[in-house]
């Protein structure tokens, strides 16, 4: 990491406490602060291992001045670490992952992935478009999930590096070729991570294609906001704006509904912990084995609007999620098991330590006219934005 030194002299009134770079200096009236290292914000490349035993896969670390470090690896675009201040200045890694490239490639469940073509599910892995039909991997009992068997999650990306004077970036590219998991069209993806001075990280989504095709991308990050993957996530306080949520079937398929969340365990207009109802007598919760479903969010209309917050009350850790998408997959780590180990090799992740937050279109949208459409066609350009910010609460 570069560290650049710079002189900073604040004036700072009784009993007011100086924070920066995690250090407390306390001071008096008419008295100054001074600060002999900064640092700016940067970004830095190491290896992460080899895919295939031929293609090598790096890691960027993109860190900003107040602290925050976003680690990304290019095999999948996978957000490894995320580490975030706490309301004692304590910064910790919020993300579930692993610390080696031969774990994601061994199988996960989606950790920290740029998720595509299709993020969620495509029942039996099927749809049609423009007269014809299209077969995709079947991976999720006969429904297709995420991309199928080998979507945007497993593949190593094109990275270069973005700054922008106090924001730093990744903007990763990859060609999806024509047919690729069944899909129509070649795809030229890009997903750019940015993050911001205020402790913003921004994803932005384009896509462009030379055939008719669906497309749905989304970041499928595990957070748990205490920074302690030994803890569940269950006292997490969650808000979706949201008056509406998608009810699904036994595979997990929505039904096409669109049930008001009013008066049921689907209601997070207002924050609550996330374990208050989730062992709640309801038939949704127990075809989904608890949360794992898609809300839909209040008044976006391609603008940028809050679609959730989460907030870890010991930490004080709060994150608050815009996005110009329609809805918002929210999923509490219900198939995790205890069988993939922690980053630090002396734990594992135990059922619900991390939950989602996926912004996205409808599930299944290619296959039920009633929702917003996922067609993209040649001359059109997708193009979606979704950002994560972190900051504290007392």
């Amino acid at each position: 990491m570069n560290i650049i030194k710079r002189l900073l002299v604040v004036p700072v009134v009784l009993g007011m406490a100086f924070t920066a770079v995690n250090c407390k200096n306390e001071t008096k009236k008419d008295e100054t602060a001074v600060v002999e290292e900064m640092p700016e914000a940067s970004i830095t490349k190491s290896d992460f291992g080899m895919f295939q035993d031929s293609i090598p896969v790096a890691k960027y670390a993109l860190v900003n001045a107040n602290g925050m470090q976003v680690d990304i690896i290019t095999y999948g675009g996978i957000i490894t670490s995320l580490k975030a201040p706490s309301k004692d200045s304590t910064f910790q890694d919020v993300v579930l992952g692993f610390d080696s490239l031969d774990k994601y490639v061994e199988g996960s469940p989606y950790f920290g992935a740029i998720i595509g073509r299709y993020g969620n599910r495509i029942a039996k892995g099927t749809f049609e478009l423009e007269g014809q039909t299209y077969q995709l991997p079947v991976n999720d009992g006969e429904n297709s999930l995420h991309g199928g068997t080998a979507g945007f999650d497993k593949v190593v990306w094109n990275a270069e590096e973005v700054k922008d004077g106090d924001n730093v970036g990744l903007k990763l590219t990859y060609l999806s070729p024509d047919g690729d998991m069944g899909y129509p069209g070649n795809l030229e993806t890009s997903v750019t991570y940015t993050l911001q001075a205020d402790n913003t990280l921004m994803v932005k989504y384009e896509a462009t294609t030379d055939k008719p095709t669906v497309v749905n991308l989304t970041q499928h990050s595990y957070f748990n906001l205490s920074g302690d993957f030994d803890k569940t996530i269950l006292d997490t306080e969650v808000m979706i704006n949201a008056d509406q949520y998608l009810p699904v079937d036994a595979g997990l398929i929505p039904t096409g509904e669109l049930r008001p969340v009013a008066g049921t365990p689907f209601d997070f207009n207002t924050p609550k912990k996330i374990g208050t109802e989730i062992n709640a007598e309801d038939d949704q919760l127990k075809k989904g084995l608890g949360y794992d479903h898609c809300w839909i969010l209040n008044g976006t209309g391609g603008e940028m609007t809050l679609a959730a917050t989460a907030l870890d009350p010991e930490s004080g850790r709060f994150m608050e999620i815009m996005t110009t998408e329609p809805a918002i997959q929210f999923y509490t780590g219900n198939f995790l098991d205890g069988t993939l180990t922690q980053k630090d090799g002396e734990g594992t992740y135990a059922y619900r330590s991390g939950f989602c937050l996926e912004t996205q279109h409808y599930p299944d949208s290619p296959n039920q006219a009633d929702f917003p459409s996922t067609v993209l066609k040649p001359g059109e350009k997708y193009e979606t934005t979704t950002s994560f910010k972190f900051s504290v609460k007392e």
